[in-house]
């Protein structure tokens, strides 16, 4: 297990990372199950603390190579751990870790979901009381999802459900698809992320929502606009963006003409 600084400072071990744990196996049958946790997760502590750049591996994921996942739990994060060491096939795992959840009241897990149990690679909204009610399903995944749920409860808002991608690789496909057809009268999906749009998972998670809804509901981008930094020196500008794209997914804000500061 490798547990490394932020995306940023992994850049120099981007030749290992895509001669021999994305391709190794693929290569010359070398197998492993190297663990990395990647800090991710935006917190305002500037470009080199935010992101762990979960794009690139994304982009190197194909022919079921390795795992990635964002899990959001204690109880997560165990089984994804005991998984890893349990599954007969080896395979590298990619984890972001965000740092804030590790001292978040909300993010705990009663001992007897680590006891009992699995991994789950989606999770739904269990806020949810009546999903015929529900007109916006909003995923998203990480720390991420805490700003989001407490902002809602917050507002009373109840017509979104909140569910969370904790694993990216192998794309869940049959629980995403069951997810939202549990929700028959939502008439979009809204994939949110802190990261600019083009980085993150949007364009790995959008072609893939996208085969699962066959133009049957919108999917919809939420996030910062795109941009050649992962993310933003002021911690004022920051906190802007923040709300910005929380207002946004939760339907009170709506995205300005191109050209926009964030």
């Amino acid at each position: 297990m490798w547990e490394a600084q932020f995306g940023d400072f992994a850049n120099a071990a981007q030749v290992i990372i895509d001669q021999f744990i994305a391709s190794g196996e693929a290569k010359w049958n070398l197998k492993s199950r190297l663990t990395l946790l990647l800090p991710h997760g935006y917190e305002g502590q500037g470009p080199e603390h935010s992101s762990a750049r979960l794009e690139r591996f994304l982009q190197l994921c194909a022919e079921g190579n390795m795992t990635v996942c964002c899990p959001s739990t204690p109880a997560q994060f165990f089984h994804m751990l005991r998984r890893q060491m349990r599954q007969p096939e080896p395979k590298p795992l990619i984890v972001m870790t965000p740092k804030s959840l590790l001292r978040l009241p909300e993010a705990s897990s009663h001992i007897s979901k680590i006891a009992d149990g699995s991994f789950q690679p989606i999770l739904d909204d269990r806020s949810t009381q009546d999903a015929s009610s529900v007109e916006r399903v909003v995923l998203c995944t990480g720390k991420f999802y805490y700003e989001l749920s407490a902002a809602r409860a917050k507002s009373g808002r109840g017509a979104l459900a909140l569910a969370r991608l904790e694993q990216f690789y192998p794309f869940p496909t049959a629980l995403v698809r069951e997810l939202i057809a549990k929700y028959p009268n939502a008439s979009e999906i809204v994939w949110a992320q802190e990261e600019p749009e083009n980085m993150g998972a949007w364009n790995f998670v959008f072609p893939r929502l996208h085969r699962i809804v066959d133009g049957q509901r919108a999917i919809r981008y939420v996030g910062r606009a795109a941009g050649a930094s992962t993310a933003t020196g002021s911690h004022a500008v920051h906190v802007f963006e923040q709300k910005r794209i929380v207002d946004e997914a939760l339907a009170w804000w709506t995205r300005p003409a191109p050209g926009w500061l964030v």
